[in-house]
């Protein structure tokens, strides 16, 4: 498609997950709003699956204040301050818009919402629905954007921002059959989601390829704290073809316990007052020694056991756990989980402000794709609140964007037609890049690192980068532009990790000895642009 048979909108919004839905719905407000899907609207990213639940401070106990200094340390005291005050004050604003529009979460005896403890919070503050929290969010979110304006682009997958001088200006898409699709737009909302797919073993559907990290560093944003990858402490470890599937944390919220081989309730050795309500990144390093101290399962797992809580509890609030695990043969009822640690979700991302802003004029970012909100480490919880949070604050800074005249450049879509072309003439299969990509990041860049292994990580990337990518057909060339974004990815992974000279969070360099605990690191944010990468000091830009 060339530009003159271009879409034209005021607000563009790539991502239709909860987020972008919810960005959606508020720039529609404000004047003509296409939403553009790389699957099905709604069917695909990570809040759907999401099944834990949505932190909201409901509680007369609870507070704002407490939520935030829980967010804080459980972050690592990397997360941006006035993005956390945000998130803790409007999660319960945005949790009562859902409730409005039709969302059915569980309720206690007295009809309020119903809230389960979660990691690293000391109160019981996680709104849910059983254990499909998110799947009721977004069919909410569903029908709600049904009764905006809003065109929907779907199964288009956006392969470049474009510019207008130093401000974006739209995007080209990609359909299933290869054709370019231009899109021209005053301001562009990405909410894309996340990229552990760049890891052998993750949590994130097929489509959790990291475009918005690759789109938004290509174009010139800055991005902040890439290296902060969170491993959920437990994902399913068999049978092979379903490793890394998400098990909730709504299972230990429940009362689930970890034990090792010997039986062992191995978590009073890590952390001994809050047990398996650690934070992520302290239980998924538990897990990991355990395993790796010979006390794992022959499976290369550690046992999480529900055994003791009542039947009817786990059919009531653990209906998915239970569906999930009938089907590979274990009655959780009866016998415990086999988990270990699995790639889950990007902490960093495009630097924002608190109107989601980016470094980049006509440019906004919401959801996973955006970093500052949970600093070195996230709290169960806290994702779901985010998506609504920040996607409504991004539609409606979009959304107040002034009008203006649009020209695009044509040697913009030149220059994307020639990287197609260049596929179509390539020699290596895009999945055999991704596939040595994954195992690469998953031995050199996962949950403890060094420079030595990171260097070699990073010379497999920058290698597999350099080969000519192959696409059979024009149904392929997505493929192509996808592996791309992957690798991109892992490059902005693997550099932050380099530049991060400390642990902190999710972040473990074994190689490195400090003498700081993270509220007093002399560091800051990491960040990497196509102009400048580096490291913040404490306190400092």
């Amino acid at each position: 498609m060339r530009s003159s048979d271009q879409v034209e909108c005021h607000v563009l919004v790539i991502g239709s997950g909860g987020a972008g839905i919810r960005a959606a719905i508020e720039a529609s407000q404000y004047g003509k709003t296409v939403l553009v899907s790389k699957t099905l609207v709604g069917k695909g990213g990570c809040t759907t699956m999401a099944e834990g639940g949505y932190n909201a401070v409901l509680n007369q106990e609870d507070s704002c204040e407490v939520h935030y200094e829980d967010t804080m340390r459980g972050g690592a005291f990397l997360n941006d301050p006035r993005l956390v005050e945000i998130l803790v004050k409007e999660a319960p604003d945005r949790m009562a818009d859902l409730v409005r529009w039709g969302a059915v979460f569980d309720v206690t005896g007295s009809c309020e919402v119903a809230q389960r403890p979660f990691g690293g919070q000391r109160f019981p503050r996680t709104c849910y629905a059983g254990d499909r929290t998110g799947h009721e969010m977004m069919m909410t979110l569903k029908e709600r954007l049904a009764s905006t304006a809003v065109e929907r682009l779907e199964e288009i997958s956006v392969i470049s921002l474009l510019s207008q001088g130093n401000s974006v200006c739209g995007a080209l898409g990609l359909d299933r059959d290869g054709e370019m699709n231009v899109i021209a737009a005053d301001s562009v909302v990405l909410a894309t989601g996340g990229g552990t797919r760049i890891y052998d073993i993750s949590t994130n559907s097929s489509s959790g390829t990291g475009d918005g990290y690759a789109l938004g560093y290509r174009a010139g944003a800055e991005l902040i704290d890439m290296e902060q990858i969170q491993f959920h402490p437990t994902g399913a470890v068999f049978p092979y073809d379903a490793r890394g599937r998400l098990v909730t944390e709504a299972v230990r919220g429940e009362g689930g316990v970890l034990r090792n081989t010997a039986g062992e309730r191995f978590m009073s050795r890590y952390d001994p007052e809050r047990m398996e309500l650690s934070t992520r990144d302290v239980v998924s390093r538990a897990i990991a020694n355990e395993i790796l101290a010979g006390r794992g399962t022959e499976n290369g797992g550690v046992y999480l056991d529900v055994t003791h809580l009542p039947a009817s509890q786990i059919e009531s609030r653990l209906p998915v756990m239970l569906e999930q695990f009938l089907k590979f043969g274990v009655d959780i009822r009866k016998e415990p989980m086999e988990v270990a640690p699995t790639a889950h979700h990007i902490m960093g991302g495009i630097r924002i402000d608190p109107t989601c802003q980016t470094s980049l004029p006509g440019l906004f970012a919401c959801g996973e794709v955006a970093g500052g909100v949970h600093g070195a480490n996230r709290l169960g919880g806290n994702a779901l609140a985010d998506t609504q949070v920040f996607g409504k604050r991004a539609g409606e800074s979009a959304g107040k964007a002034k009008e203006r005249k649009i020209v695009i450049d044509e040697a913009q879509i030149s220059l994307q037609q020639d990287r197609l072309d260049q596929y179509l003439n390539g020699e290596v299969n895009p999945a055999h890049v991704s596939g040595t990509l994954r195992t690469a990041m998953w031995e050199g860049a996962g949950i403890f690192r060094t420079g030595e292994a990171l260097t070699r990580t990073l010379e497999v990337i920058r290698h597999l980068a350099g080969l000519r990518l192959h696409a059979a057909s024009h149904r392929n060339l997505l493929e192509c532009c996808t592996v791309d974004n992957m690798l991109t990815t892992a490059s902005l992974v693997v550099r932050s990790a380099m530049i991060r000279r400390e642990s902190r969070g999710a972040h473990v360099r074994k190689d490195i000895v400090q003498d700081w605990e993270p509220k007093n690191s002399p560091f800051g944010h990491t960040y990497l642009s196509i102009h400048r990468d580096g490291i913040e000091q404490s306190g400092g830009k």
